[in-house]
């Protein structure tokens, strides 16, 4: 029996908490928020804030096993949309994303004490240090899921971007992590009995940490339905282009705009995401593209049904969730390997696999397909064809063969 936590559950998280709920292998699911989106509550607030709120709903089938720990998540969020970014800002707030973080990481290592029946607590990157700690003194098996990759190699990735682009520094957020922060990562990582990541080039970056004595194991994520036919071919239209992600110089926005800048009117690119600079990308830059700030995740999908192809140029990045969610939408992808597409692509086949930094290779590779509508449609075709295969359910089945061999269930 499993004692699993995340503070947010994301969409992969509640694929694994459905995984081991089905399986008959979860003790209990330990969040922050549980929201109701047919509550009182729910149609009282502001907009945005339900919209942020509605991401914590949960399947009906983990209600059971669901729970939580709000308050001070709840004041996080009260305290961004209230000005108060002393206490909500990275690292060091009160009710920073990292205090939210160690604290439901506390609650879950202090829960283990009483739950006789868990064999073994499943936890995710900066936020299982106390529980594995727990665990360890138990004599519980140690879990942890790594959906990012090593913080050298993003530190050190980041470090060189700084001095190829100064303008792009706001937007790097692993420049502004604490060594304590870093040191409670390898400490995590050292603790694990067996580490599931989603990527080839997420396992690898982990030869970078100290101490590691843990299996590696990768199970790569999966893609929602595919929807009926792929997008229709705007004919001698322009090549309708996808960023998805959030404003950063670590996703590569910067040579995307650069390579969109070189291709003028034939392409348009619309841009999902939030910024996380007032000042990066520069005004005039957001102007001469769409720009959509959020999206609820089916609205995301709908928009992604309406596009032709998904650039997503990371310069790291554990694996890059919306590669697969738009080639279920009928897109082609270009992107990195410095992401989970090389596992899931077949360069030239569902997509387009270049280097990071080269705004030459984005440019070459979107004429391509511009130029080539036939092309375009073929792959358009395969990127979903491929998505199909790779489900969800796969994901499932997939992570509790993992966790069961892991365990000997």
């Amino acid at each position: 029996m499993i004692l699993f936590s995340h503070p947010t559950g994301n969409q992969n998280v509640r694929h694994a908490a459905l995984a081991f709920a089905r399986a008959g292998m979860l003790a209990e699911f330990w969040t922050c928020i549980q929201w109701d989106e047919s509550g009182l509550l729910d149609r009282l607030l502001p907009a945005g804030i339900r919209r942020e709120l509605r991401r914590r709903s949960f399947p009906q089938e983990l209600q059971e096993f669901i729970r939580t720990s709000p308050w001070r998540e709840l004041a996080r969020q009260l305290a961004g949309r209230l000005g108060g970014a002393g206490l909500s800002g990275k690292g060091t707030g009160a009710f920073s994303v990292d205090a939210v973080y160690r604290a439901l990481d506390r609650r879950v290592a202090r829960r283990l004490a009483s739950c006789r029946d868990v064999t073994a607590v499943y936890g995710y990157d900066d936020g299982a240090l106390e529980t594995f700690r727990a665990a360890k003194a138990a004599g519980v098996a140690t879990i942890y899921e790594h959906p990012i990759i090593h913080w050298r190699m993003v530190r050190r990735i980041q470090e060189e971007e700084a001095v190829l682009h100064p303008a792009w520094i706001p937007t790097l957020g692993a420049l502004r992590d604490s060594a304590e922060k870093f040191d409670r990562k390898d400490e995590e990582l050292a603790l694990a009995d067996q580490i599931v990541v989603a990527s080839t080039f997420s396992a690898d970056s982990l030869a970078l940490a100290p101490r590691l004595k843990a299996k590696i194991h990768v199970v790569p994520y999966g893609a929602p339905p595919a929807t009926k036919s792929s997008n229709a071919d705007p004919v001698g239209g322009r090549l309708r282009v996808l960023f998805v992600g959030g404003l950063s110089q670590a996703k590569g926005l910067g040579y995307l705009l650069k390579a969109a800048e070189r291709l003028g009117h034939h392409i348009e690119l619309t841009l999902a995401g939030k910024r996380l600079s007032a000042a990066i990308p520069e005004q005039a830059a957001l102007d001469r593209h769409r720009w959509i700030p959020s999206l609820p995740h089916d609205e995301l999908l709908a928009e992604m049904s309406r596009q032709d192809v998904l650039v997503l140029p990371s310069l790291h990045e554990g694996f890059g969730l919306v590669i697969l969610e738009a080639m279920s939408q009928g897109l082609t992808v270009i992107t990195t390997a410095h992401t989970g597409g090389p596992d899931v692509i077949q360069d030239g086949r569902e997509g387009f696999i270049v280097p990071i930094r080269s705004v030459d290779a984005i440019v070459e590779k979107l004429e391509l397909l511009a130029g080539d509508r036939a092309m375009l449609t073929g792959m358009k075709e395969a990127a979903q064809k491929k998505a199909a295969l790779l489900t969800w359910e796969g994901y499932r089945s997939r992570l509790v063969e993992v966790v069961r061999g892991c365990l000997k269930v």
